[in-house]
This record gives C-alpha cells, sequence and structure tokens, in this order.
C-alpha cells in the first residue's frame, strides 16, 4: 500500500508560515509519504492557495515527494500557458511532478473565464492534446477547433519522458473511460463515497481490457477525507465543518473515514480493497498532527 498526503494550502490572508511549511513537507518525507497533492479552486468561499505555485514552493523544500494537484480544470486554463507551467515545475522539481486534470463539470462560472460552456468535452480533451504537443514535438503543428499552432516550439520539454503522467479525475462512465483512452493514470475524488470509487474502478477496468491496456500500467489512487480522533462527537462536528468548508454544503460526512485509530484502519482498507494501489490522505483539520498520528497509527497496520 502507497501513501500520499495533501499539501495544506488553507491559508488566511498574511498568515502563510514559511517555515512551518517546509518543515510540514520535510517531515511528510521523513515519514515515507510518496506524494504531497493539491488542489485547484480560482472561484470559492475557501482561503485556498493556488497549486502551480505551491507546488513550486514545495519542490524547493523537498527532495523526494512526488507533488501532484488533484486535480487542475484544464478546460479554465489556456493549454500553451498550463503546458509551459508544468514542464518547467517538472524540471525544477527534477521529475517530481504528477499532473492530475479534468473537465470540472458543468457547475462552473465559465463567464469569469471568457468560456462558453459549450463544447466543454471537446476543449477538454484538445487542450490535453495539445499540451501532450508542446511536451513532445520539437516542430508544434495543431490544428484544432478551438486552438491552432503552427511551426511553433517549445523548450524545455518536461523532465519526465515523454511527460509527466496525467492522472484523470472523473466520475461518469464516459469520462471514466475517456480517462483510459486519453490518461496514464486515474485518481477517485475525495467527495465520492468507497462504494462510488469501486464502481469507477470496475469501469475502468472494463475499459481497460478494452482498449488492450495493461492494468498494472495503470495506477489507480483515491483522496481520502480524513481525521484520527476518538472523540467521535467532537470529530464528527469537526468533519462536517471541514467538508462544508471546501464544498459549501452539509450532508458529506459519509466520504470521509474518521473516527479512533482501528476505525480509519477499517475504512482506508476498504478504500484498498475497492482498488486504490496510492491512497491521497486529506487531513480535514489539524494538517501536522493528523499526519503523525497517521503515520504512527493507522498506514503501519494496511496492506
Amino acid at each position: 500500500m502507497r501513501f500520499a498526503i495533501s499539501i495544506p494550502q488553507d491559508v488566511t490572508d498574511r498568515e502563510f508560515d514559511p517555515a512551518a511549511f517546509r518543515a510540514h513537507l520535510r517531515r511528510a518525507e521523513e515519514l515515507g509519504f510518496e506524494g504531497a497533492w493539491t488542489q485547484e479552486q480560482v472561484l470559492g468561499s475557501a482561503s485556498r492557495l493556488s497549486p502551480i505555485e505551491t507546488m513550486s514552493y514545495a519542490a524547493a523544500c523537498t527532495e523526494r515527494l512526488r507533488l501532484g494537484c488533484a486535480v487542475l480544470v484544464t478546460p479554465l486554463h489556456i493549454p500553451v500557458h498550463l503546458a509551459k507551467s508544468l514542464s518547467t515545475l517538472d524540471q525544477l522539481s527534477r521529475g517530481r511532478l504528477d499532473v492530475g486534470v479534468g473537465t470540472g463539470g458543468q457547475g462552473r462560472m465559465f463567464s469569469a473565464f471568457g468560456l462558453d460552456p459549450d463544447g466543454l468535452v471537446s476543449r477538454f480533451t484538445e487542450g490535453l492534446n495539445l499540451m501532450k504537443a508542446c511536451w513532445t514535438q520539437s516542430r508544434i503543428d495543431f490544428d484544432g477547433r478551438f486552438w491552432q499552432v503552427e511551426g511553433a516550439a517549445m523548450e524545455p520539454k518536461p523532465f519526465q519522458k515523454p511527460h509527466p503522467p496525467i492522472w484523470f479525475g472523473a466520475h461518469a462512465p464516459a469520462a471514466l473511460r475517456r480517462a483510459v483512452r486519453h490518461g496514464d493514470a486515474f485518481i477517485g475524488a475525495g467527495s465520492a463515497t468507497t462504494e462510488q470509487f469501486a464502481d469507477e474502478v470496475g469501469i475502468l477496468r472494463e475499459a481497460l481490457v478494452e482498449e488492450g491496456r495493461d492494468a498494472a500500467g495503470f495506477p489507480i489512487a483515491k483522496r481520502v477525507y480524513i481525521a484520527v480522533d476518538g472523540d467521535a462527537a467532537r470529530t464528527g462536528e469537526r468533519v462536517a465543518a471541514g467538508l462544508r468548508n471546501l464544498y459549501g454544503h452539509d450532508g458529506l460526512t459519509d466520504v470521509a473515514v474518521w473516527g479512533p485509530p482501528e476505525a480509519c484502519v477499517e475504512g482506508l482498507q476498504k478504500v484498498a480493497d475497492a482498488g486504490a494501489e496510492l491512497i491521497l490522505l486529506t487531513p480535514l483539520y489539524d494538517d501536522a498532527e493528523q499526519m503523525e498520528r497517521l503515520a504512527a497509527d493507522v498506514m503501519p497496520h494496511l496492506g
């Protein structure tokens, strides 16, 4: 079983503590986490740092941790700009970048980004193909519906060849099959229950067979919101508040794993049994304390 940890991104105005941030990530390396991941929220009530800048800072603070975002809502970005930023980050981190991508669904304020929501999936797929072209082609010739590039170049290419692993986030069956066609890996959303994740894994495995792809070469992960705490009433309230801050509504506590260590072990084992090879642990509060408890009391008991 492999584990990653979320990078603390919730920072109120003028309260970022560089020393604490560096110490937290270095401790994550010491505790044996494989990676550290961010989330993207451009517009929203949560006070959240941007993922690419946060990963760049994290790259300078660490030596081994892989760095990822689950997920970048790529249709809201200009593909050539995003390709350049991610290629740069992969170079700066010496090949430690994982790129999570997703459409983000229709529930976005597209007008704020100057976009028409029509053709969202086409824009997503074309943008991803253009990014791959920027990462792999010495001369970029691209004739798409939304973007056209003729005889251009982008250097340097990513450190990883042919490019950083592309992790898809998706829910719908069509999107899961798209992940197998265009991606390198899958990461289940933290907002999905373990049962929903198990259904997604089933569709992915069917699609891998249909596409003739080796399942061993297509890693599957899941983000899990978690809280290790023996006080059930207090923990339930804090979990609900943390999820409300992230998603803006109640009724999500069933997606999280929380309670005393043995309950967390049981909950995470179900996620592993559902198909997760990598679990992205995302504490909902007290990041440093929770990370220590996860490493000492939970992770050693999972196989």
